[in-house]
């Protein structure tokens, strides 16, 4: 393998504010989608180290262990939030930080700080000027947000302003050359083989199932969603409703439900592979989310399996899906959705399946090898 050649010696550092806790067996487990990023990274460099936030407390079941031994976590204590009093924890703690993230970069020949997030706001100015070593930003955010929190927008600005280069959801007008479009990876090779066998096994004549992955709260979309199920006539039409994900409205959405007879589960968090098993199973994904996102993985993982996803046009959302592999969700309002599952009714099943090949084609993008290729020759090697 090329890269393995060109890299095989080079040690890397990434910054993050991954949540990290330790297991029943005292093993150091991390936020699923990023760890699984860092152990697919892993063979293409001598060694990883991932400087990151370490709670006490019990892992959530999204949490997923290093699998290769060249990966070393350096703990951080938490940060962030977003009280007044959690903001001067974090300006309190950014010494010890920046102390952590000085000496681990000693070791290393290249770093990524991942952004935007609270210690952000000192780690890329201190890294801006006060180091020489290789490296690059990834914004995970939304780029184009018209009226970000001051942190976020403190970040963004110095990016736009960066030597180093910076990858970043979608394609804007404007974008400065150093800023990189780049997919966020969350598919593997063989995850996508199996995907094709799973639509070509799929019925998309109804009754369908949908799901919904993410907070659960209003801005994500979960209202909206009960809502336009709550006025959809054909009761008949809808097998599932599966609500995957936590949060403080849970107990309120599962009332509701059960008022308007919407046949819904709510799963709470759930691991990767339970996550998956639900996109095999169902035929639309629902995120008709007002929130700030970047471009969520979930509509690319569930693209993959079949699911054609019902999104809304927040951020680079709208670059990847419109009427020939989704719908978008415009206006984002529960009215808006009512009208798409009305639309969904009256469509035949092999326009329907038209849609979910269009969506598989979409998701190619979203490999871990698609990912890594870019960041060695795109962003390291230039």
């Amino acid at each position: 393998n090329s890269f393995n050649r060109c890299y095989a010696n080079m040690k890397l550092v990434i910054i993050s504010h991954t949540e990290h806790y330790q297991s029943k067996s005292g093993d150091i487990v991390g936020w699923g989608p990023t760890v699984s990023e860092l152990n697919h990274l892993a063979s293409h460099f001598n060694e990883i180290y991932h400087v990151a936030i370490l709670h006490n407390s019990v892992p959530p079941p999204s949490s997923l262990p290093y699998v290769h031994d060249n990966i070393t976590f350096v703990p951080l204590p938490p940060s962030g939030g977003t009280s007044f009093l959690s903001k001067l924890k974090t300006i309190a703690r950014a010494p010890k930080t920046i102390a952590v993230v000085r000496n681990t970069l000693k070791k290393v020949d290249v770093f990524q700080l991942r952004t935007p997030t609270g210690m952000g706001v000192y780690l890329v100015p201190y890294l801006t000027w006060f180091s020489k070593k290789k490296g690059w930003y990834k914004y995970a955010g939304n780029w184009n947000q018209e009226h970000p929190p001051l942190g976020y927008r403190l970040q963004r600005h110095f990016l736009k302003k960066q030597s180093r280069k910076v990858t970043i959801n979608g394609s804007w007008e404007d974008q400065p050359a150093h800023c990189y479009t780049f997919e966020n990876p969350c598919l593997t090779i063989s995850e996508r083989s199996e995907g094709i066998s799973v639509i070509k096994q799929k019925q998309y004549d109804g009754p369908f199932s949908f799901c919904f992955v993410g907070r659960l709260d209003n801005a994500k979309g979960v209202q909206r969603i009960i809502d336009a199920f709550s006025k959809f006539e054909n009761k008949s039409m809808v097998a599932t409703l599966h609500f995957i994900g936590n949060g403080d409205q849970m107990v309120d959405y599962k009332k509701q439900c059960a008022e308007y007879q919407i046949p819904a589960i709510f799963h709470g968090f759930l691991p990767r592979e339970k996550v998956f098993n639900v996109y095999r199973d169902c035929q639309f994904l629902m995120l008709p989310s007002t929130a700030s996102e970047g471009f969520p993985k979930v509509i690319a993982e569930g693209m993959n399996f079949g699911c054609i996803p019902i999104v809304s046009n927040v951020s680079s959302i709208g670059q990847y899906i419109d009427k020939s592999n989704g719908d978008v969700v415009t206006p984002t309002t529960a009215e808006e959705l009512r009208n798409i599952l009305v639309e969904i009714e009256q469509t035949n099943k092999l326009e329907l399946l038209k849609k979910a090949a269009q969506g598989y084609a979409t998701a190619s993008k979203f490999t871990f090898e698609h990912y890594n290729s870019r960041i060695l020759n795109e962003i390291i090697a230039t």
